[in-house]
C-alpha cells in the first residue's frame, strides 16, 4: 500500500518544447514588451499532465485601454512573426482580464488591480516560472 506522502503529481514524459512553440512564446513576450506590458511572467506547465496548456504567459496593463492595446499587438505581431492566429480571444468586453488562447500557450492580460485580485500565477506555484 502506498503511503499518502508518496502520492505526488507525477511529471509527464512530454517531449522537450518544440522550436515552433519557443518562437510563439518569444513573439508573445516581445509584443508585450513593445507596448510596455508590466510584470511579464511565463509559467511552464508542460510537465503537469493535468494542465490544459503547456504555457501561461501573464502580464499586467495600466488600464483597460492598455490591456486592449497589448492584445491587439500580440495578435498582430504573432501572426507576422509566426503565421499563427489565436484559437480564441476572451474578455474584450470587460477589458480588465483578457485571454488569448493559442492552444499550447494561453496569454492572460490583466489590469493591475484585477491581477492582484485573482493572483493566477499562484495557482501553479510548483511550475517553473520566468520573469521577463
Amino acid at each position: 500500500m502506498t503511503k499518502p506522502t508518496e502520492q505526488k503529481f507525477k511529471l509527464s514524459s512530454r517531449p522537450k518544447t518544440p522550436p515552433q512553440l519557443l518562437a510563439l512564446n518569444a513573439a508573445i513576450i516581445e509584443a508585450i514588451q513593445e507596448v510596455k506590458g508590466l510584470e511579464i511572467l511565463k509559467i511552464d506547465l508542460s510537465q503537469f499532465p493535468e494542465a490544459s496548456t503547456d504555457f501561461f504567459i501573464i502580464c499586467s496593463a495600466t488600464s483597460s485601454a492598455h490591456a486592449n492595446g497589448i492584445v491587439d499587438r500580440i495578435e498582430r505581431d504573432v501572426f507576422i512573426k509566426t503565421g499563427t492566429e489565436p484559437n480564441h480571444i476572451e474578455g474584450k468586453q470587460s477589458k480588465t482580464w483578457m485571454l488569448i488562447d493559442y492552444f499550447s500557450t494561453v496569454v492572460h492580460i490583466f489590469t493591475e488591480e484585477r491581477r492582484q485580485n485573482y493572483k493566477l500565477e499562484y495557482l501553479w506555484g510548483d511550475a517553473p516560472a520566468t520573469k521577463h
